[in-house]
């Protein structure tokens, strides 16, 4: 807003964001609020809750640096991660690790499952990525989580833009032959009529006043 600044951290644990109390989230507002020059009541941070952990590429870039350093094989800790990620109806994940992974010569390992558009429109839109860095003994390893994300129609668990290329079968109609058509309407036009007929049978049959019939009233004939 034009008169207060909004920070939202999204995270999978808000209660270690907003702390006992509430003192952790006042504590980064205040360094925030020095750090960035902004007035007294300038600046507003919140914490949100992760809907999804398993197609958020920052959650699980976070997880599988804390895995590394945990001494966890990396095979087996990418592995894992693929396949948290595709249990959580993403269409695709890719995990690349690079650095001294076995050795002292730094290579690079790719961990994959699913498709991924990379390129154009849909990758902006649809492809999620995080990158981290894990401080390890005998290096720096590098983390690269990139995660396909659904369509939703909704908006919550993916994009809610379709993709461009996808093409919707439609099943096709029963067809009619002219045959049953004319006896359908011939069934139709019959029901109607037999509901007309009912109906006036069922009206009641108005009274007819003598004199709008044109008969001559008896006692003014009398001259009563």
């Amino acid at each position: 807003t034009p008169h207060r600044t909004e920070i939202i951290i999204r995270a999978t644990r808000t209660q270690n964001v907003l702390g006992e109390k509430g003192q952790r989230i006042r504590e980064l507002t205040s360094v925030v609020q020095k750090r960035f020059s902004f007035d007294d009541g300038a600046v507003e941070l919140y914490a949100e809750r992760v809907q999804n952990r398993g197609l958020c590429a920052q959650a699980q870039a976070e997880s599988l640096k804390f895995k590394l350093l945990g001494g966890l094989a990396v095979r087996r800790a990418c592995y894992g991660v693929v396949r948290f990620v595709m249990e959580a109806s993403a269409k695709g994940v890719e995990v690349i690790v690079t650095g001294k992974l076995r050795g002292q010569r730094a290579k690079a390992m790719k961990f994959g499952d699913g498709y991924m558009i990379k390129t154009g429109h849909a990758g902006q839109v649809y492809t999620d990525t995080a990158v981290r860095h894990v401080m390890m003994r005998q290096g720096v390893v590098g983390i690269k989580v990139s995660i396909m994300l659904p369509h939703d129609p909704k908006g919550l668990q993916g994009p809610s833009i379709p993709l461009d290329d996808v093409v919707v079968i439609l099943e096709p109609k029963d067809e009619i032959s002219p045959a049953t058509m004319l006896a359908q309407q011939e069934a139709a036009a019959a029901a109607q009529q037999a509901a007309y007929l009912k109906a006036q049978m069922m009206a009641p049959t108005p009274e007819v006043d003598p004199m709008e019939a044109g008969m001559e009233d008896p006692n003014a004939a009398a001259g009563f």
